[in-house]
């Protein structure tokens, strides 16, 4: 029995018994009166809109909805508490959803032979769309109580986040979170500017270079040997050696 409660959540059991969609006592004359709501943490019985912002603030709370008169919940809301490896998930107005418990088959495939179905669930035998062994949670939960080789352990989740019923804790484990968060954006943000008045200090110095350039730089002086120094010189009158006697 202990080594059962370990693979399954305390709060699982309650939940697929749970009646969902009736109207709230307490916000019978509001629009949004139906109970659709969910706690992990109270483990009680469904709520509504309003119950959830005044009893429910900062708890882990999932919302059911409905799909062919059945209960629904979709799959990013219950992934990060619960392992829904095994079970049959389908598309539903653009989210990714699994049924709770099972539903019974069509009145047309109900007579027929399972032979022709390439994927049923071992539970109930319903015709599957993909090779999942089970087609809703409720089908799950019997298989691991039957056989035990399944579980609903999140190992991604940290056990200690999810088992803790103190939301003090957990309030204060999403505020550090929150803190580092902001901490790492700080950072981020003086990199930047950092950066940015690099940037616009090498822009200035550009600036200053081209309004001041330096003078040219003078052609260099030919060598003092050089044939361009040279003068010209004109011959002299040549002289003739005196006639002898």
């Amino acid at each position: 029995m202990q080594e059962e409660s370990m693979l399954v959540p305390p709060w699982l059991e309650k939940l697929l018994s749970t009646n969902f969609f009736t109207v709230c006592k307490m916000h019978s004359d509001s629009a949004r009166s139906e109970c659709n709501m969910y706690c992990l943490d109270c483990n009680g019985d469904s709520f509504c809109f309003y119950c959830r912002s005044s009893r429910h603030k900062d708890h882990r709370v999932i919302q059911i909805r409905r799909s062919s008169y059945h209960d629904v919940v979709r799959v990013s809301e219950v992934q990060m508490v619960l392992d829904v490896n095994g079970v049959q998930t389908y598309v539903i107005n653009g989210a990714r959803v699994l049924f709770l418990n099972e539903r019974p088959q069509p009145k047309a495939a109900s007579g027929t032979s399972t032979k022709g179905v390439s994927h049923i669930c071992e539970i109930c035998c319903r015709s599957l769309l993909d090779p999942f062994p089970f087609c809703s949670l409720g089908c799950k939960l019997v298989g691991i109580k039957r056989n035990g080789y399944a579980n609903f352990t999140n190992n991604d989740q940290d056990d200690d986040l999810i088992g803790c019923k103190n939301q003090g804790m957990i309030s204060k484990m999403m505020k550090i979170s929150r803190n580092h968060s902001r901490q790492q954006q700080q950072r981020q943000q003086h990199r930047d500017r950092d950066h940015n008045y690099k940037q616009t200090q090498e822009l200035r110095e550009g600036i200053q270079y081209d309004m001041y350039p330096s003078p040219p730089t003078p052609p260099p002086q030919p060598p003092p040997h050089h044939p361009s120094s040279r003068i010209s010189r004109r011959k002299g009158i040549p002289h003739r050696a005196p006639f002898g006697p």
